[in-house]
């Protein structure tokens, strides 16, 4: 059986560089042509960090612990953001602000390179 672990990472990382770009867009709401493809990007990034959670072992101490503490907290502020009636480019610029979302980011770079 094969480690989901990188697929999960690769599914943050590359919905984080979407995000960056529907933020670019000065967009009211996701109303309109490709404003629904946010939520789907949403989604699977918390499926993703969902399945970290799943995949990593909360020993109490350690890297591990780290990493499943911030995707739970990105799993929250993408779950606040998704619950939104519309989202608009600001609202997503605020969730890339996160701190939550940013520490998972560097946590999985620093991750992927112990993967090998």
């Amino acid at each position: 059986m094969s480690n989901p672990l990188p697929e999960y990472i690769e599914v943050i990382e590359a919905g984080y560089e979407f995000l960056l770009a529907y933020a670019a867009q000065g967009r009211e709401s996701d109303d309109g042509p490709g404003g629904s493809e946010v939520r789907t990007t949403l989604t699977g990034m918390s499926e993703a960090a969902t399945g970290i959670v799943s995949q990593l072992s909360d020993d109490g101490e350690g890297f591990s612990t780290v990493v499943i503490d911030d995707a739970r907290k990105s799993i929250a502020a993408i779950a606040l953001v998704s619950s939104q009636e519309k989202i608009s480019s600001e609202l997503i610029d605020n969730l890339n602000a996160s701190i939550h979302l940013r520490a998972l980011l560097t946590d999985l770079f620093l991750l992927s390179e112990t993967l090998g």
